[in-house]
């Protein structure tokens, strides 16, 4: 498979999620793939993401009290630096090991003793597989373990993930939350249930008053939703209820992708984003239209120049939405 250079640019500044791997918007500009297409799609995109996080440069986003945002493998990851050694929220994908070690030496000699999965998903947990053996005790929910354990098959992409090495999975389980004390900050793990999978927590930086909403929230971009781990439309419309009411406009909110600082402002209108789109696919639904009749009325198009532009493309994320309502 063949991209041109803006696509690569893309694909690595905009944090480009393997959950997207199901998608032919860049290989052949839109449509749903067949699962033996998407397995093989799927296989290129894989590498592709590897090759390209294996290159990327990271980009730091100081935020406050000690807390900053990597750009640049995966999904977007927090920071927490201080005497109890760095605190890591995701670490992207294995292959940025190199340019991660530099950037966070830079930030400070602390070691990274404590990880927290946001999710089970390969470019926010693949970090782990050198996270873990450095030393960094792993966090997450339930699920998160359940998943990283095993043969996890993803339907809609007709793939395979493999399991991690024992000393790469999460440590510390939780059910419902989790609370921690580090570097100074009252760190708040809070399980939504199913939302874009059913292993999603938020973190909660209390006295920064920041919060990584991780992959219930893509900053400008329509969301991949993963119903092959019990995620849903209305899981994600949920979470960002929950998120709007857990944040106030002072609050930084950081996304799983897209622009990796943003605002309650910014997640509100990803909120109304997926509301209007799920009303407006049910609607077509309830009426008798197939999928792809559902596709062909563009039932997105009001909202495709801002949030269309990325891999989950418009007749994708339509296709999406009308699994789940």
């Amino acid at each position: 498979m063949t991209m041109h250079v803006a696509h690569q640019h893309l694909l690595t500044r905009r944090g480009f999620c393997l959950c997207c791997i199901g998608t032919s918007a860049i290989a052949a500009g839109g449509g749903w793939l067949s699962p033996r297409a998407a397995y093989a799609e799927a296989r290129g995109l894989v590498s592709l993401i590897k090759d390209s996080a294996a290159t990327s440069p990271i980009t730091v986003h100081r935020l406050r009290n000690n807390v900053s945002v990597l750009e640049g493998s995966g999904g977007n990851v927090a920071v927490l630096t201080g005497p109890d050694g760095k605190v890591l929220v995701d670490g992207g994908i294995s292959v940025s090991r190199p340019q991660m070690t530099k950037t966070l030496q830079a930030m400070s000699a602390d070691p990274v003793t404590h990880l927290i999965n946001t999710h089970w998903h390969f470019d926010h947990a693949d970090g782990n597989s050198w996270l873990g053996p450095a030393g960094a005790k792993i966090i997450a929910h339930d699920n998160t373990l359940k998943y990283l354990s095993q043969v996890q098959r993803v339907e809609e992409w007709d793939y395979n993930f493999l399991p991690l090495d024992a000393v790469s999975l999460p440590t510390d389980v939780f059910a419902e939350s989790h609370d921690l004390e580090l570097n100074g900050q009252s760190i708040a793990l809070k399980y939504y249930g199913p939302a874009h999978t059913d292993s999603d927590i938020s973190v909660t930086f209390g006295e920064a008053d920041i919060v990584h909403v991780a992959d219930t929230f893509w900053n400008g971009v329509y969301p991949f939703i993963d119903y092959s781990t019990g995620g849903s439309i209305d899981g994600m419309i949920a979470a960002s209820d929950a998120n709007l009411a857990a944040t106030t406009d002072k609050t930084i909110i950081i996304p799983g992708h897209g622009k990796p600082v943003s605002n309650r402002a910014e997640l509100k209108a990803f909120r109304d984003m997926l509301v209007g789109i799920r009303d407006n696919v049910a609607k077509l639904k309830r009426e008798g239209r197939t999928r792809d009749e559902t596709v062909a009325a563009k039932p997105t198009a009001v909202f495709d120049p801002i949030w269309g532009n990325f891999v989950i493309d418009p007749a994708f994320f339509t296709r999406l939405v009308y699994e789940g309502v």
